[in-house]
Parts: structure tokens; sequence; C-alpha cells
């Protein structure tokens, strides 16, 4: 089995195809994240517009695209945005622009099945559009050049520049014990790794995006962060990653994991506040910002002051399900570490966690935190 210090880059993907455990049957959260964003969007790609008076072919791409339904969601936004801006510009007899659409992601992404969303993407296009929007695929890590120099003219990403380009180099097998992620008890220098290793990510992000994005060319991210700035271990949001750390050691109770194992494992991700993002935006300096914010959700469910989980009941298909939405995500990096044959026992374990974690009343709301930020290229 592999080290989680490996760069992610070679194994890391979504779970493909449709099953029960893919990524587009478990991303509704994602959906509604890509909803959330569509009016600054929109915003940004009418200010860019006119910025760039509106030329006659326009080159947009969406990084991390994934794989399902949810990729076309995101595209078919941009488009018709571009699309009605120049009708608003020119009225009804306006000549649209030809539009190619890049969908970028890591080479193990499931682009066969991404494809077959494809006709009834083109379906949902404007007519105007038909024969002028073209779609294609750009394999590679957002952690590299992608693109031509100054040929794009709007980026897109939506839940993925929170994931690092691999497990931060300065960390060790034992200064994070019993977990897989920064909590309220890890030790300050996990933090520090952690951050300092997103600021080297996030700075090469917009430096590869600074040669391929034209001057005033826009790009809106939408990541998972977090709120609380003064104590840099607390997280303010439901972290996947303690239901994971929890749902690991009970397989080391089971015998069915090493402890040393998850003492090895660290998820390769970090959910960075407002401060943290600007800081690195404006060392970087290819980019202003127009506008960063930081939306809140509560999550809403049921309470009780015992909690019994009845695993053979229907009601625990809810939380099955929201164990497959992490399962969708993380399983790529977790069976290179601990292997396939877990990872049935695993997602039951943390669908067990959920279903306490969510339904104890004494606990405050438990809320989803997302920055996005929009950017304009200097």
């Amino acid at each position: 089995m592999s080290s989680s210090r490996d760069s992610i880059m070679n194994t890391f993907s979504m779970n493909g195809g449709d099953g029960e455990n893919s990524y587009a049957n478990n991303s509704a959260h994602q959906k509604n994240v890509i909803s959330e964003t569509q009016l600054l969007v929109v915003e940004s790609i009418r200010e860019m517009l006119v910025d760039l008076g509106f030329p006659e072919y326009i080159k947009v791409a969406d990084l991390g695209c994934s794989s399902g339904p949810n990729t076309f969601l995101a595209m078919s936004g941009m488009v018709n945005t571009i699309i009605d801006s120049y009708q608003q510009k020119g009225g009804t007899n306006s000549v649209p622009p030809e539009i190619d659409c890049f969908l970028n992601d890591l080479s193990k992404n499931d682009f066969n099945k991404t494809f077959k969303w494809l006709p009834s993407f083109h379906d949902g296009l404007k007519a105007d559009l038909k024969g002028k929007c073209f779609v294609s695929v750009t394999p590679g890590s957002f952690y590299s050049r992608l693109f031509p120099r100054k040929s794009l003219h709007f980026v897109y990403s939506s839940y993925s520049v929170h994931w690092l380009s691999k497990v931060p180099q300065g960390l060790k097998d034992d200064d994070n014990k019993r977990s897989v992620y920064i909590n309220s008890s890890s030790p300050l220098n996990v933090y520090e790794c952690y951050l300092e290793q997103f600021q080297t990510d996030f700075s090469l992000f917009l430096r590869m995006r600074s040669e391929e994005i034209m001057p005033n060319g826009r790009m809106v991210l939408a990541f998972i962060g977090r709120i609380n700035a003064s104590d840099p271990l607390f997280r303010d949001c439901f972290n996947m990653c303690q239901l994971l750390s929890d749902s690991l050691l009970d397989l080391v109770s089971e015998g069915l994991v090493k402890e040393s194992e998850v003492d090895a494992f660290n998820v390769p991700f970090y959910d960075p506040n407002e401060g943290e993002v600007m800081k690195v935006v404006e060392r970087e300096g290819s980019f202003v910002i127009n506008m960063i914010e930081t939306l809140e959700f509560v999550n809403h469910f049921t309470s009780s002051e015992d909690v019994v989980v009845d695993e053979s009941s229907d009601g625990f298909k809810h939380w099955q399900k929201i164990a497959n939405s992490v399962r969708c995500i993380t399983e790529s990096i977790l069976v290179p570490h601990f292997g396939e044959a877990v990872m049935d026992r695993l997602f039951h374990r943390y669908a067990v966690h959920a279903a306490k974690h969510f339904t104890v009343s004494t606990r405050p709301p438990t809320t989803s935190v997302n920055l996005v930020v929009s950017l304009t290229r200097k």
C-alpha cells in the first residue's frame, strides 16, 4: 500500500460511472454550490465582455469539472450568459460569438461518462448557439499549465481548489496521531504544515492561470472554507475528515486496520479562511479581487437526546447517503493506503457516526462554509 505522502495527481478522482457510490449520484451538495455561485458568474461574465469589447470568439474553462451532469450545469450557465449579454447589447439581430468550452480534471477522471450528458447540454443551449459551441477535454493538474498563453477569457472552478497537490511535506507520521486531518487536539505544527502547502499550491494555481487568462479576463472560484480565524485548529463547520478519522479508528478496534496506518494517513485538503485566501492573492500579484464572500449554511437535522442508531431501519439509508457522498470523493486516495477490502465497512461506520453527529440535540447546529471569490486578471 502506498503512502499518503505521494502526490495525488496520479490517483485522485471522483468515483466514476453511475452506480450507488458514484460521484454522479452523490453530488447534490456540489450542485447546490454551483447554483449559489451562478449570480456571481453572470455578473463576472457580463463585466468581462464589456471590458473586452464583446469579442467574436470566446474561450471558457471549468477546472476540476469531475464526472456527471454537474459539469454541464456550470458550463451551460456560462454559455447562456454570454449569449444573453450579446443579445442585450445588439438586440435579436446580434451575431453570437463562437465559444470554446474546455473541461479540465485529472487524467483518472471519468470523462467518458461525463460526455454521455453532452447531448442534453447542447439541447439546453439557446437556439443562437447551434453549431457555434464546441466542447473538449483538457486533462491534467491545474497546478500546471493547461492552455496557451493569454488564451482564456473566463475560468470557473467549484469545489476543487481546496484539494492540495499532495499531503504537506513537513508533516510526520507521529505529528497527528489518530486523526487524518486538523482537529482541535492537533499540534499547532499540523496547521502550519497544511497552511504552508495551501499557500504554495494556491499561489502556483494563480500563477498558472495568470499566464493563460488574458488581461481583464475573469475567474470565479468556490471552495470549502472556514470562518474562525482566531484559533487555527478550530473547525466551525461540519468536517468530513473528523468522521472519517472516527470511522477508521472503529476499524482499528475491529482489527481491520492498523493504528499506525491511520497515523500515517493525512487528507490532502485545506479549508482556508478569507484572510488566508486574500493574502495569497495579494502576494502572488497577478489578480485583483473583485469580491470575496463567506457563505455559511446551517444543516438542519432531527435532534434526539438519546441517539439510538437503527442500522436496519429505512431511516438509516439517509445517513448511508451522506457516507456515500464522502466515499465518492475520497475513495480513490483511501484505497491505495488502506486497501479496497475495508471500504464497505469503513463507510458503513461513517454512516453510523454521521447519524450520531447530526442528531445530538446538545450540539450547536452544524454548518457548512463556502468561500466564493471573483478575480480579474491585471
